[in-house]
């Protein structure tokens, strides 16, 4: 294999990990340029205070932080002083136990500690202002030149080449595809891969090739104090430390050891996103153009925050102090990926030092190898909506994430600004229902509805149970979709089905491309539908599609988000294959129940019997006089139809649904029963139970892979995959009142032996039943412990699905 020519634009921690990640893959034919010297260039890397907290919600951001401890461990580039994260309030010392399930769930060492065991690892602290604290002992402090230089040294070991003073002005394109750069002298450098790795200038090279990096520099506070009596050691020197990191998030605060100084990071000021134009004329002759000054008005609260906690300060004072530039992001994710319409130009931006080597080891892979091997479709350059890449979207969301940095935010707690920017053509009818919307891909989803408050004296009386909520788990969430739930097993609902994503496939060659793209086999008669995935060139799960076959050379594909059109659009050949999103110009409307072949018989001509309308089947009709596409398919494991139609006859189709409906009680439902709905069914949620790091066998999709039709993406390593360590099994809690909400860790024999993805109440069994992945051989019955905040809850390893396991109901 001819091992390609690569470069790197920027040799800060990310650029220079690359590099290493690279030539130990065998690619040496490297070069890395930077527009300062080398190797402080002067960007975000050479004025880092270093800090890495391994733990995340984020099990890929967690493990390429783990990754990057033990490589920088290795290089000599790392001081495992460990971490400390204090609790100031109640609801901080709860979340603490929240994070403290992260680190069991992704495996990082952690214990939490009361006031006094916090104190004895930072003497500096007043006990009396802590409820505890949560102390990871492998984390610490990278010494972010030292892991630069130390890479950069053994990839020009291996033949790669670093240039400073280089700065890379144009990306040089031919034939289609990336070529090269030029640089400010004017020399060209080939190239047939070229990696944006330039941090928050990142943003201005993917303007050049037409690529939206969303991304935004941003200021951010760090002073150092005058010397501190308590942190005088004998033979102290430079800026050793010795005592755990320290956090202290209730005031957006971190601390670290300078020798007998402290250094002081600070989140809560007033969001300052830097003006890059500005910036590079202000900034163009100095050594670290991403240190700008420091604005004392702007530290005042912390300093007084940081006094209380640590009161020895007062006897000191900040001495000096600079506002570092580094990127954000709209959701906070790492931004990575290959330019979709200019191959071979990639980007790795908007990476912090935490997770720098992990990122650029997943860089290496996927160049090399095709696909990396750890879930990154967080991280995925193509997961924004279109209204997500523009300028003031991505302003907005990334100046709020970086007042939520150290927030408490709650897995259902949805952006505020900006809404209502995708809505259905329902929206009008579900503001008149009372709905409380949840947000998603730029789309308002209805989560529950007032009006069906009602319900729940109905069907308590009947004897449905309606388990009181602790604060946490009763944020963001309602009652109401308890009886939304059951109401649909027993009468109908509907439900707005607007914002799955859905392509429109066609040509002549469409059939014989969703065949090699995905795994089931969809080349049968028109009306079919097939459930499918689409495989990376590991074997690992990279969506679950439906694909609807409504002509011989055109298909409907219901899929997850704009990864799904990006890959598509990668593998769909040159001719005879067209695909279209067609989710802004079409709507649906989810009827499901064991009477919802009553609401929607009268409606129209045609047979939609069982005997004639099948499960798995699709039909082209009308509705009344709205033409509508029937997919007689359901993911709440109920009889009933998605029903689509063009968006401008959405309205109507709403309207006489829903008043057909009425002699049947038909309600409107929203997101949070659908979903309890889906777990009773053993349905899988892509991106939640299962991702790229999964193979369909141990996801449970294996039933979706087609053995006996020809090649399609992803087959090659299946057939050579092992057998699976872990998979995904539902769980049934023994306490009716228990809840969790994902990714708890749970105990099998009292070890932590895998986490939770999904979780919801089961109006059906008056249990909450969960997804996770566990041991493949624990048996169905096996006794499991779920640890959720400061409690925990034993639950029985249950045969799927939990609900109708014969699968009656969907085939009445």
């Amino acid at each position: 294999m001819v091992q390609p020519t690569i470069v790197i634009i920027g040799a800060g921690i990310v650029g220079s990990s690359l590099a290493d990640e690279l030539t130990a893959r065998g690619c040496t034919d490297v070069t890395v340029l930077d527009r300062g010297p080398l190797f402080a260039t002067g960007g975000s890397t050479s004025h880092a205070p270093g800090l890495v907290f391994q733990t995340n919600p984020s099990k890929t951001m967690t493990e390429f932080a783990r990754y990057t401890v033990e490589k920088f461990v290795g290089l000599d580039a790392f001081d495992q002083v460990g971490g400390l994260e204090v609790a100031a309030t109640p609801d901080r010392w709860i979340d603490l136990h929240r994070k403290h399930g992260w680190a069991q769930s992704w495996g990082v060492r952690g214990t939490l500690l009361d006031p006094q065991e916090c104190a004895a690892l930072n003497p500096l602290l007043d006990v009396d202002r802590i409820e505890g604290g949560f102390h990871t002992p492998d984390d610490g402090l990278a010494r972010a030149v030292r892991a630069v230089t130390v890479q950069a040294e053994r990839a020009i070991e291996r033949g790669a080449r670093f240039v400073g003073g280089q700065e890379v002005v144009e990306i040089v394109e031919r034939g289609g595809r990336v070529a090269g750069v030029r640089t400010a002298s004017g020399e060209v450098v080939d190239a047939d891969v070229v990696v944006s790795a330039a941090g928050f200038w990142g943003a201005r090279l993917g303007d050049q090739v037409g690529l939206a990096v969303p991304l935004v520099p941003m200021a951010h506070q760090y002073a150092k104090t005058g010397q501190v009596a308590e942190l005088r050691r004998e033979g102290l020197s430079g800026d050793e430390a010795r005592m755990p990191i320290l956090r202290h998030q209730d005031h957006d605060l971190y601390y670290r050891e300078h020798g007998d100084r402290l250094g002081i990071g600070y989140y809560g000021h007033r969001p300052m996103p830097v003006d890059m134009d500005t910036l590079l004329t202000d900034t163009a002759d100095e050594a670290m153009p991403s240190m700008l000054p420091f604005t004392e008005s702007d530290f005042d609260e912390a300093w007084t925050h940081s006094v209380t906690l640590l009161p020895t300060l007062g006897d000191t004072k900040v001495e000096e102090g600079f506002n570092g530039i580094f990127s954000f992001t709209p959701d906070g994710f790492s931004i990575m990926g290959e330019h979709r319409d200019l191959p071979g130009f990639w980007v790795a931006e908007a990476v912090w030092v935490t997770h720098s080597a992990g990122v650029a080891k997943a860089m290496a892979e996927w160049i090399v190898d095709g696909a990396p091997s750890t879930d990154v479709h967080e991280c995925d350059l193509y997961r924004f909506e279109e209204a997500a890449t523009s300028p003031d979207f991505i302003l907005a969301t990334s100046s709020q994430a970086f007042v939520e940095v150290y927030d408490i935010v709650h897995p259902h707690q949805y952006r505020s600004a900006p809404r209502d920017l995708r809505v259905s053509p329902f929206h009008h009818r579900q503001q008149e229902l009372g709905a409380y919307f949840y947000e998603g891909g730029c789309w308002e989803r209805p989560a529950w509805y007032a009006d069906n408050e009602v319900l729940i004296d109905e069907l308590s009386t009947a004897g449905v149970t309606f388990p009181d909520r602790d604060d946490w788990s009763g944020r963001f969430w309602s009652p109401i979709s308890i009886a939304e739930a059951r109401w649909t097993r027993d009468h109908v609902a509907l439900y707005d089905m607007t914002p799955l994503t859905r392509f429109e496939v066609t040509g002549a060659g469409a059939c014989a491309f969703l065949q090699h793209l995905t795994t089931n086999n969809v080349d049968k008669r028109v009306g079919s539908v097939t459930y499918t995935l689409m495989l990376d060139e590991n074997g690992g799960v990279l969506s679950d599609l439906t694909v609807a076959r409504l002509a011989d050379d055109r298909f409907q594909v219901g899929a997850n988000g704009p990864l799904d059109l990006d890959r598509m659009l990668r593998h769909a050949p040159d001719a005879d294959v067209t695909i279209r999103d067609i989710t802004g110009g079409t709507c649906c409307v989810g009827v499901w129940g064991p009477r919802a072949r009553d609401l929607v018989a009268p409606l129209t001509a045609d047979d939609i019997s069982h005997e004639a309308f099948g499960y798995f089947r699709a039909c082209e009709t009308f509705l009344g006089s709205i033409p509508v596409t029937m997919l007689r398919v359901s993911y709440v494991g109920e009889l009933g139809w998605e029903i689509y139609t063009s968006a401008e006859y959405g309205a109507a189709l709403w309207d006489l649904l829903f008043d057909a409906g009425r002699p049947h009680r038909a309600i409107a439902a929203g997101r949070i029963a659908f979903n309890s709905l889906r777990m009773e069914k053993g349905y899988r949620a892509w991106g939640t139970d299962m991702t790229s790091e999964h193979l369909p066998d141990a996801a449970g999709v294996g039933f979706a892979v087609s053995r006996r039709k020809g090649d399609f993406i992803g087959k090659s390593a299946l057939d050579v995959a092992p057998e699976p360590a872990r998979a995904l099994r539902s769980i049934v809690f023994d306490d009716p009142t228990a809840v969790v909400l994902g990714k708890e860790p749970v105990a099998v024999d009292g070890v932590v032996g895998g986490y939770v993805t999904s979780a919801a109440y089961s109006a059906t069994i008056g249990r909450s039943i969960a997804y996770a992945w566990l041991p493949a051989t624990i048996p169905a019955g096996a006794t499991v412990t779920v640890a959720y905040l400061d409690r925990t809850y034993t639950a029985a390893v249950h045969a799927e699905p939990v609900v109708d396991p014969d699968m009656t109901l969907i085939r009445r």
